[in-house]
């Protein structure tokens, strides 16, 4: 063989091997991931084939299948569509599934590994395949009034249940009606999507977990518990608290709120600095606590850098890189690179209210076969300890003097004992409103975090009063109001 041949015999030898290669890759390596690929619309067109399970709210299929007469034997439904879309997600024949339809997608398509026994018996009775179903943790009342709250707002709503972490309520403004994107008809589902990405904000995004903001005041709240938490301070410990504060190894003066002065002694009590939310106050305790201690508070409240599953992906929050004592300060009143989900924001409440103890957030409180027995079942998860109890009750005592007397006055509840901490967030727009709270404070049923992206007002005018309507609606619903 001469040598322009033999090079072209071994080109084309490494060429096919490449090929086997890479055919190896796909249908064994890559099979798994390929297969679960929300984009893989073969998988999907062979799913509807299969009766998909139902996501359950309070009693109530949110979303379900139904039987068809054309090609493809199911159609997916939701009830209240634009009211639980933030959750449930889609499941589209053109653009795949997002939220609950993929984080429980396995389930739901009936191919868990939990289910293999249903399998097995459809497979030797003839009966149809079917998925199981996926009982949420959602209280109706707390959705509906969330979705109501933030009708015209840009915002997210998350409440949880301080002793479990189940989440109670998840609502993101705006929002859409998965049912336009879950039909059979490719054309139309493409039309409703380029509605959706017109409009200026993508409703499709869930803006309780896969987004951040600056938190501004109620960052305070960590500040709090980790000077609390050293033994050197209490609620009744006075503070420095100037009308104006220039950062250290600069020339810039940080202010309070609209200029305001906080004391006209310039001093106070932390409990009275946190009542009114007093700027210089908690700048300058941030800088003598020191990085370190703001730092290790807010790791331990789940401010770490990192994601998480509920089994919704949530991205992670972040205290971000703080280089000198100037960005210390302003980073100790939720300013600077500070930037928490909604979701992480009702979780430190949540701590505060449940004594100190941080649950895993999660959204499933069943998974069920389809003769409805139940496979498995939420089991409560600590995630860590922030604060002793012992602190969590000075921290509830503050939080209980905000709403009573500072900024949260809008968040009360006749009868009921509201603790909170209002929020107002410069950035680039109006300002950022945000609220969290609990209650009762003496033994909260829910812990809930309200934010307003650029409301333009104060988390104590645009958010508080989302938080009264929602607690109220959980409490009522428990016959604790």
């Amino acid at each position: 063989m001469n040598a322009p041949l033999r090079r072209v015999a071994i080109s084309v030898l490494v060429l096919f091997t490449l090929l086997i290669v890479n055919v190896n890759v796909i249908q064994v390596v890559r099979s798994e991931e390929l297969r679960s690929d929300g984009r893989n619309t073969r998988v999907l067109a062979e799913e509807y084939d299969r009766e998909r399970g139902s996501m359950i709210v309070g009693g109530t299929e949110v979303a379900f299948s139904v039987p068809t007469d054309d090609r493809l034997t199911y159609l997916r439904q939701y009830d209240q569509g634009p009211v639980y879309a933030p959750v449930t997600g889609y499941y589209s024949l053109v653009y795949g599934n997002v939220q609950m339809e993929r984080a429980a997608n396995e389930v739901l398509a009936g191919t868990d590994e939990r289910l293999f026994v249903r399998r097995l018996a459809d497979l030797f009775t003839g009966r149809d395949p079917s998925g199981g179903d996926i009982v949420l943790t959602l209280d109706p009342a707390v959705q509906q009034t969330a979705m109501a709250g933030l009708e015209g707002v840009t915002g997210a709503v998350v409440a949880l249940d301080p002793s479990t972490g189940a989440v109670l309520g998840m609502a993101s403004t705006p929002t859409y009606d998965p049912n336009l994107l879950s039909s059979h008809q490719p054309a139309e589902i493409r039309a409703y999507a380029d509605q959706l990405d017109a409009q200026e904000l993508d409703p499709r995004l869930n803006r309780a977990t896969d987004a951040r903001y600056s938190p501004g005041s109620i960052f305070k709240v960590v500040v709090s518990a980790a000077a609390l938490a050293g033994g050197d301070y209490s609620p009744d410990t006075v503070v420095p608290a100037p009308d104006e504060l220039v950062l250290p190894g600069t020339r810039t003066p940080l202010e309070n709120f609209g200029g305001s002065a906080c004391d006209p002694s310039g001093r106070q009590s932390l409990l009275d600095a946190l009542t009114v939310s007093c700027n210089t106050a908690f700048a300058q305790l941030g800088i003598d606590l020191g990085e370190d201690r703001v730092r290790e508070m807010a790791e331990a409240f789940g401010i770490t850098g990192e994601g998480m599953e509920i089994p919704l992906g949530v991205a992670g929050s972040t205290l971000g890189e703080i280089e000198n004592d100037a960005q210390l300060g302003v980073s100790s009143i939720g300013q600077q690179d500070v930037q928490l989900t909604p979701l992480q924001a009702a979780m430190i409440a949540s701590a505060v209210g449940n004594d100190g103890t941080l649950m895993s957030p999660h959204l499933v409180e069943q998974v069920r076969a389809p003769d409805l027995s139940v496979i498995d079942q939420a089991d409560p998860d600590e995630l860590g300890e922030p604060v002793t109890p012992e602190v969590a009750d000075q921290l509830t005592e503050m939080m209980v003097s905000v709403v009573e007397d500072g900024s949260g006055r809008r968040a009360q509840i006749d009868g009921v004992t509201v603790a909170g901490k209002t929020g107002t967030a410069e950035n680039e727009g109006p300002d950022h409103n945000w609220f969290i709270g609990f209650a009762p404070a003496d033994d909260p049923q829910i812990a809930v975090a309200v934010f307003v992206a650029n409301g333009g007002g104060t988390g104590g005018d645009v958010s508080a009063p989302i938080a009264r309507e929602v607690m109220q609606a959980h409490l009522e619903g428990q016959g604790g109001s």
